[in-house]
């Protein structure tokens, strides 16, 4: 018995289908590969008094927290900055407080306009390093606030800030650890 014409395009059909593998799937596409930051340039002034480690934490969200003003008002990411601001309001205010109480050590009177004068200089030294960054300034560093958005807590702000080459104003000495002073031996006692 023959086969009939439609068995035999039907096998014909199924055999040349079998040798066809459907091609690869396209490729996903490459994340664009950003250069990395600007690195930051070592400030023309020293801070007037060594900083303590609370103090050091205060000055890196002072100057991660510019940074951000700088980027909110550059990309338009105003929303993006007060959602920042929401969220660790209290440890900026507090992080806000020991800088006032850096500056009235180190200045007595002039304290607060020393630390205005500080905070001018770090937007404008910040802003100097990000024209460095060019067009790729808001592509660079818009992904801060996701970042920072993602941090467990506050607490974890001056780690990230001292972890980003973020500028700074002030070249910032840490001041050595004191001394504890050794337990005083207890007099000995006289025997009679």
């Amino acid at each position: 018995m023959r086969p009939s014409l439609a068995a035999v395009l039907a096998a014909g059909l199924f055999a040349g289908l079998a040798g066809c593998s459907q091609p690869p799937p396209p490729p996903p596409p490459q994340a664009a590969v950003l250069p990395p930051p600007p690195t930051p340039v070592v400030p023309s002034q020293n801070a007037p008094l060594c900083v303590k480690p609370v103090e050091k934490a205060a000055f890196d969200v002072s100057a991660l927290r510019n940074q951000l003003v700088l980027t909110a008002i550059t990309c338009k990411a105003e929303d993006r900055y007060n959602a920042v601001v929401g969220k660790y309001k209290s440890d900026l205010a507090g992080s806000e407080k020991v800088l006032d109480g850096y500056f009235k050590r180190a200045y007595g009177g002039r304290g607060q306009s020393r630390q205005d004068d500080y905070n001018t200089q770090l937007i404008s030294a910040q802003s100097q390093l990000a024209g460095k960054a060019g067009n790729l300034y808001c592509r660079i560093y818009t992904p801060m606030y996701d970042e920072v958005m993602a941090l467990p807590s506050g607490e974890a702000l001056p780690t990230y800030a001292a972890s980003k080459p973020i500028q700074q104003a002030l070249v910032i000495s840490e001041c050595p650890p004191q001394a504890v002073p050794a337990a005083k031996a207890a007099p000995a006692v006289k025997k009679p």
